[in-house]
């Protein structure tokens, strides 16, 4: 679904969510019922922070050339629930 704009000649601009590719050149208002047509516009692009950019440019220098570790990490010894050690082994 996408947002398409409209602009009413007596009641001003509205929106409508249509399927893509099947807005029509004139729609009805929802106030007065005449014929609106679409108006063309930019796309509503949001604002991100500095953190949030910085973050998606290091995923993208990642996906190029990931960062080369040197050795893997120290293991974790799992701890087990008390009762396993009861079960009878193989």
């Amino acid at each position: 679904m996408a947002a398409y704009e409209y602009l009413c000649s007596r009641c001003g601009p509205f929106d409508v969510r249509l399927t893509i590719g099947t807005a029509p050149r004139t729609y009805g208002c929802p106030v007065c019922a005449g014929a609106a047509r679409r108006v063309y516009s930019s796309p509503g692009l949001m604002l991100t922070s500095k953190a949030v950019a910085a973050l998606r440019i290091r995923e993208e220098q990642a996906r190029e050339a990931p960062a080369v570790v040197p050795e893997p990490p120290p293991r974790r010894r799992v701890r087990q629930h008390p009762a396993l050690s009861r079960l009878p082994r193989p």
